[in-house]
């Protein structure tokens, strides 16, 4: 079997990255381990471990790396959020504080509503139609 375990993604600060993840999007904080060079290994998952692909979350390093963080994607959506149950999902987001740039809708392939993350990356949630 083959899958896509992690995605790094680049953030200004580990522990306001994690409260985020954790707080509001709901995700398991999976690892949280120093590194001898200062830097530290951090996984969030937003499922049960193993169930599918994990956010390595990556402190900036310099400024081209800085320079990245919330533009990963050149402004499109390059995450996506699968749910079981939208609805619920989204009204627990927006009472954390989640902005949503757009109201759900409806189409072919599921609900869904465009938002971002602490740093301005875009991420569709998203339940699957079927």
């Amino acid at each position: 079997m083959r899958r896509i375990a992690l995605v790094t993604l680049v953030v200004d600060d580990y522990d306001e990255a994690i409260r985020f993840y954790t707080d509001a999007l709901g995700f398991r904080l999976v690892e949280d381990a120093p590194r001898s060079d200062g830097s530290r290994w951090v996984v969030v998952e937003p499922g049960t471990q193993g169930a599918g692909s994990g956010l390595l979350l990556a402190r900036a390093k310099g400024d081209v790396q800085a320079a990245r963080v919330g533009d990963q994607t050149g402004g499109r959506v390059g995450f996506f959020l699968h749910t079981d149950d939208f609805a619920r999902d989204h009204a627990r987001m927006a009472a954390a504080g989640v902005t949503f740039l757009e109201e759900p809708r409806h189409e072919p392939y599921g609900t869904v509503a465009v938002f971002q993350d602490l740093y301005g990356n875009r991420w569709d949630l998203l339940q699957p139609a079927g």
